[in-house]
């Protein structure tokens, strides 16, 4: 199946990170997957919930916004809304999920590690994006507490990278652009480390139901797209590791 930008079945967008796109934050990252955009940062915060205080562990967590002209449509804030959506809730209890998966939260100390990513331009994937771009922020942020030595040892224990992957049209399909997903049958987010163990798995059939062998399959095709996203990650990151 050739997509309309030229794509075959398992190829991804171009995918574009950028390091220190914020000079305020102790992390950034701006990642442009097709024309997908999320401005992603890590702020170091020294304190941790309460329910966490004299635990000797830090904690890592997520909020996640799109901007009102991220989409064709102008969206509300959501700031002005009675209350926030839940489909807002969900992606940012993914990202955090995903990030503290891979991040050994006592090493951190009684601190937070706040992640902000802010959609700037959506064309389907933000929430994949969104996790991608947010663990290289995270080492920016963890390469911060090492050079100012608040931390003894390195918080990361592995990278984490997402991707979506679906069913359009009978056939499966890697990393959908909006339209794409908007055409879907069967709709999967999956989230990944680079040893290769799961997070995470979102998968829907918005028609009938698929097998259990398409979904091995799908999961295959996401690990592959997953690994290249790895790649530049390690290429952005360059020297940052532990």
């Amino acid at each position: 199946m050739l997509r309309k930008d030229e794509r075959t079945n398992d190829d991804l967008r171009p995918v574009t990170m950028t390091r220190g796109i914020n000079k305020y934050a102790e992390g950034s990252c701006l990642i442009e997957v097709g024309d997908t955009r999320v401005h992603c940062t890590a702020s170091v915060e020294e304190q941790v919930p309460r329910w966490l205080r004299n635990s000797d562990q830090g904690w890592v967590t997520a909020d996640y916004g799109m901007l009102p002209r991220a989409t064709a449509e102008r969206t509300v804030r959501e700031a002005t809304r009675p209350q926030r959506r839940g489909r807002t809730m969900e992606i940012e209890r993914l990202i955090g999920r995903s990030l503290r998966a891979v991040v050994d939260l006592h090493a951190l100390g009684e601190r937070t590690i706040q992640i902000d990513c802010d959609v700037l331009q959506a064309d389907g994937g933000t929430r994949t994006a969104a996790v991608t771009g947010a663990y290289v922020a995270l080492a920016e942020a963890s390469q911060y507490l090492r050079k100012n030595k608040l931390i003894r040892r390195w918080p990361l224990r592995d990278q984490v990278a997402a991707v979506s992957v679906g069913l359009v049209g009978g056939e499966m399909l890697l990393d959908l652009c909006y339209e794409e997903d908007s055409q879907a049958s069967v709709d999967m987010n999956i989230v990944m480390t680079a040893a290769g163990r799961i997070v995470e798995v979102q998968a829907t059939a918005e028609g009938a139901p698929f097998a259990v062998t398409q979904l091995g399959k799908l999961i295959a095709m996401a690990q592959k797209g997953i690994k290249e996203l790895l790649s530049c990650q390690q290429q952005t990151l360059g020297d940052i590791s532990g």
